[in-house]
């Protein structure tokens, strides 16, 4: 990606072009992380949540992590420190956009608890003010590290004696990340300019392009993105998209601008399936789950585009 690029991009979110002159590796990954197939499990989880206080250095990391539950009703709210299920779970990160934290996008996160999926949601020290002037921690690459010290720790769980998450995480197959906008944007740039080799699947929505693939990140990713978006263009993501070798695939919303389909209902049962089932094929390795995705992204106003070879 071209520092004039990147400038052009930065204009239209409010940042100087001193803010976007990153760099990152062009070189294409050698190698992915394939998930033992197995197929997710097919019940709706009730949902728990956790609160942890971790930090990196002097950025305070808030994570609520929301999980399978044994305990609650499927459908229902979050229960707080609620057991986990009996089971092992991969890990997939959401981020959020400017202003907002877990709670506001709880349509994208507690579908994937609800599936079976851990999913720790930090809540980032700057961005989550709503302050335009701190989304220069975006391209800086502060939030893609903060999301990298959030899967450690939460990785870490697994082995921490006496944790209830103990045995319960995957560790084996990779992890997933995600995230809106800001969100989406902190999602690309852990496959560019601040890669993250644990990364096996990401779907950035609505981002746009953080720089060139990294060489070390070997992830299936899935863009999501509103082809009238006024504030994210829909060109960067397409460019993005354009640079990542398979397996990848993008779902466009005709007509649709920033976020409709994550709140106001438009397309939103082919966001929260296609989303899902890409989760439940990178990380399970379920290939029912690969099979549906042109069936879960179909509507009057959705385009779908795969390379998944």
């Amino acid at each position: 990606m071209s520092i004039r690029r990147r400038a052009v991009l930065g204009s239209v979110l409010g940042l100087s072009a001193a803010a976007v002159t990153g760099t990152a590796a062009a070189a294409q990954p050698s190698g992915r992380r394939i998930a033992t197939p197995r197929q997710a499990p097919s019940q709706q989880f009730a949902i728990g949540v956790r609160e942890f206080q971790w930090s990196r250095g002097s950025r305070q990391l808030t994570t609520r992590i929301f999980y399978p539950a044994a305990t609650g009703f499927p459908g229902g709210e979050p229960v707080a420190d609620a057991p986990i299920a009996d089971g092992v779970f991969p890990v997939v990160e959401f981020s959020h956009g400017l202003g907002g934290n877990p709670e506001s996008y709880a349509p994208l996160i507690r579908p994937l608890a609800e599936a079976g999926f851990i999913v720790p949601a930090p809540v980032f020290p700057t961005t989550s003010t709503g302050t335009e002037g701190n989304i220069q921690d975006v391209y800086n690459g502060n939030q893609s590290m903060d999301v990298s010290e959030v899967l450690t720790q939460t990785l870490a769980l697994n082995d921490a004696g006496g944790d209830p998450f103990a045995g319960h995480i995957d560790t084996a197959a990779g992890v997933g990340v995600a995230g809106h906008s800001l969100g989406g944007m902190t999602t690309h740039g852990l496959l560019t300019a601040w890669p993250d080799d644990r990364i096996a699947a990401a779907v950035p929505f609505a981002c746009v392009d953080m720089g060139n693939p990294a060489s070390n990140v070997s992830a299936n990713v899935l863009f999501v993105h509103g082809d009238q978006d006024p504030i994210c263009q829909y060109s960067s993501a397409r460019q993005a998209y354009e640079e990542l070798p398979a397996p990848k695939a993008f779902l466009t919303h005709l007509g649709t601008g920033h976020d409709e389909y994550i709140w106001s209902g438009v397309n939103h049962t082919q966001t929260v399936a296609t989303y899902v089932d890409w989760m439940r094929w990178s990380l399970y390795g379920d290939t029912a789950a690969r099979d549906r995705l042109p069936s879960d992204a179909a509507a009057p106003t959705t385009v779908w585009e795969s390379v998944l070879e």
